[in-house]
């Protein structure tokens, strides 16, 4: 089967490109240098391996040999995988967003050979359809409007560009002194508003877990003591996990509920979504105690070490929706297949279940959600069926490794080793956080993707921002001063590389010649901005440390984005999460001598947002350093600015310290 320039590619997305007929090239120099000898327009199409209108744009149209003479003729085309080009990605869905109104993926770009925006949108059908005209007939006017209209094409493009930076460059900074409290106010207010408290989530159908709104939440509740706060979190995980969502045969979960009861998924796993989530439901489980919290951190964190781990330890990106050129073939069930599976127990189950002999999917198909919880939980029933699902085409697994979300998700196995006592799994962890300073940082400067064992393009933000999040989690769950020196030692580079000196914030990517602009992300979405995380890291450094400059950052980036918090309070959860850090003061839980483990165990137990676990002789500040063990016994100390409550050696004595 002949193919074009991706086979070439170790990215699965562009790979699975591979054989269309059009013409693909890379992003890269040889296209640019194409479109401009050629003086023709560029069309940019920007994806990853699952998105499900992504294959379904390809199948429609990229295999089709009529519109793939349409592109060849006309266009120079290029491919790119957002995962492993976050800059391109975001500098593009800027402009997508400023064109189109909204953003998505399949993007659908058209570009001068300078890379400036003519035309763009999201997926395109092949007939006009639901108001949007078909790919053809864009492709037919933006060649006509190109030869008829150039020098008018080519100054509009010149103007979005400059229009796009000057946004970047603005900084909506305000004093801190304008008032947290106030901005946290206002960013409840707005998730109250939307808040479904029947069915929990916020707004409408489709529902997205958006694990940044729950860490403000549960910040806030603890804060100001809101109840309110902790419970819409708390409900609408309860009904993540009871609903289809949640995958109740292998664990974890999916990227989104297309209805209202977060029953019926949009079926891809992203290892995004399965470490903050990890994260969100344990602290669920220190706020509440409730077994069913951990028992979903659990299956979460199985499912990852079974079937999204390296042999060599780290972790892979995602697992399509699709098998079979069918979206949760892999995951649905007749019910003639429980009941023969099952025999007499089939009843309780599917009454359980919420499985019907119509279906309650596609097709006479069912989606398993907990649609009568008063009954057992049928755990070697679940078994059952999901050995007989393991015999069955499972779908693509996109395993390449991606530093940023590898760094999420040791963090998150980390924390849930260390509170909930597994140690395989902080071994898990530790596995993760070698494998990527061995393979992703081989001279020094840290890479943002590793497959097949080839390591490449320089680290983004998010790259330095959640790996730094991810080792500082490594150090609380062991103690081992290696992980806060790694730590220190990229947020140095991060700051080197990518702080805007000028204007505040940090850069999205290295200044580069093939970026039309350089972007921040000012948005915590399916995952946090990297701007956010990195000013809850420069805080949790500044405390680690006991080095000003990491809090200075912190306020200066925070400074940078507070004024877009007061005009978008939904937009930047994550942000001010880290921004009760500067509210409230940082605790530090130091631990002093040998055989700690029932002391943590306390400390671990409870719901403490804004504060650190640390061993007195593991940090690089000489104020841990100076307390000590009492008596040779294990002992713990409780400080908030560098001043301590009286030492303890009993278990009994931190909780009543702790509250």
């Amino acid at each position: 089967m002949p193919t074009n320039r991706l086979a070439q590619e170790k990215s699965p997305y562009l790979f699975q490109h591979a054989h269309n007929p059009v013409d693909w090239y890379p992003w890269g120099e040889e296209a640019f240098e194409k479109a401009r000898s050629e003086n023709k327009p560029i069309f940019l199409s920007i994806g990853y391996s699952t998105c499900h209108w992504c294959h379904v744009m390809e199948r429609e149209s990229f295999e089709s040999e009529a519109i793939a003479e349409l592109l060849n003729r006309n266009f120079i085309s290029i491919k790119v995988d957002r995962e492993e080009r976050p800059d391109v990605d975001a500098v593009y869905m800027a402009v997508v967003q400023a064109m189109a109104g909204s953003g998505g993926w399949p993007m659908t770009l058209f570009l001068t050979p300078d890379l400036k925006p003519i035309f763009a949108g999201t997926y395109f059908p092949p007939i006009p359809a639901h108001g949007r005209p078909s790919f053809a007939q864009i492709l037919l006017s933006v060649t006509e409007f190109w030869g008829s209209h150039h020098d008018q094409i080519v100054a509009s493009s010149i103007e979005i560009t400059f229009a796009l930076q000057e946004r970047i460059n603005v900084s909506d900074e305000q004093e801190l002194t304008v008032g947290i409290q106030p901005l946290s106010d206002s960013t409840f207010h707005h998730f109250e508003q939307s808040f479904d408290p029947i069915e929990g989530g916020f707004g409408g159908a489709p529902k997205f877990p958006r694990p940044a709104q729950f860490d403000f939440l549960f910040h806030y509740y603890k804060s100001f003591g809101n109840a309110r706060a902790r419970d819409m979190a708390l409900l609408t995980l309860r009904k993540m996990a009871m609903g289809g969502i949640h995958d109740h045969l292998g664990g974890g979960f999916h990227r989104y509920s297309v209805d209202r009861y977060w029953r019926v998924s949009h079926f891809e796993k992203m290892l995004y979504d399965q470490a903050q989530l990890v994260h969100s439901y344990l602290d669920a489980w220190q706020i509440t105690h409730d077994p069913f919290f951990r028992d979903v951190v659990l299956d979460t964190v199985e499912y990852i070490l079974r079937d999204m781990t390296h042999p060599d330890g780290a972790f892979f990106s995602a697992e399509d929706a699709d098998s079979e050129d069918e979206e949760g073939k892999f995951y649905v069930w007749t019910f003639n297949e429980i009941e023969q599976a099952l025999g007499v127990d089939a009843e309780k189950f599917t009454n359980y279940y919420g499985v019907t002999r119509e279906g309650n999917f596609e097709h006479g198909k069912n989606v398993l959600y907990v649609a009568d919880p008063s009954h057992a939980s049928f755990t070697s029933h679940r078994e059952k069926l999901f050995a007989i699902r393991e015999k069955r085409i499972r779908p693509l697994r996109d395993d390449k490794v991606l530093t940023s979300w590898n760094g999420l998700m040791m963090g998150a196995i980390a924390r849930a080793g260390d509170i909930l006592k597994e140690p395989r799994f902080i071994q898990a962890a530790r596995a993760a956080g070698n494998f990527i300073w061995k393979n992703l940082r081989p001279l020094g400067n840290l890479l943002h993707r590793w497959r097949d064992g080839e390591a490449r393009f320089d680290a983004y933000l998010d790259d330095y921002a959640f790996l730094i999040e991810g080792y500082l989690e490594l150090y609380e769950a062991t103690f081992d001063k290696m992980w806060v020196e790694r730590a220190m030692e990229l947020q140095e580079e991060q700051d080197r590389i990518l702080y805007d000196e000028a204007n505040g914030g940090y850069f999205n990517a290295r200044e580069s010649p093939d970026l039309i602009l350089r972007s921040k992300n000012d948005y915590d979405g399916a995952e946090p901005s990297g701007n956010s995380v990195s000013v809850l890291n420069l805080f949790r450094l500044a405390n680690f440390t006991e080095e000003d400059k990491f809090k200075i950052r912190a306020e200066e980036t925070l400074r940078y984005f507070i004024g877009r918090i007061a005009n978008y309070p939904y937009a930047m959860p994550e942000l001010m999460s880290a921004a009760f850090w500067q509210l409230r003061s940082a605790a530090q839980i130091v631990f002093a001598g040998e055989h700690i483990s029932e002391l943590k165990r306390v400390a671990n137990s409870r719901y403490l947002p804004t504060s650190i676990k640390m061993k007195n002789d593991a940090t690089a500040g000489l104020f841990a350093k100076s307390l000590r063990a009492l008596d040779g016994k294990p002992t713990v100390y409780v400080c908030q600015n560098f001043v301590c409550q009286l030492p303890t050696t009993e278990p009994s004595e931190l909780e009543q310290l702790l509250g």
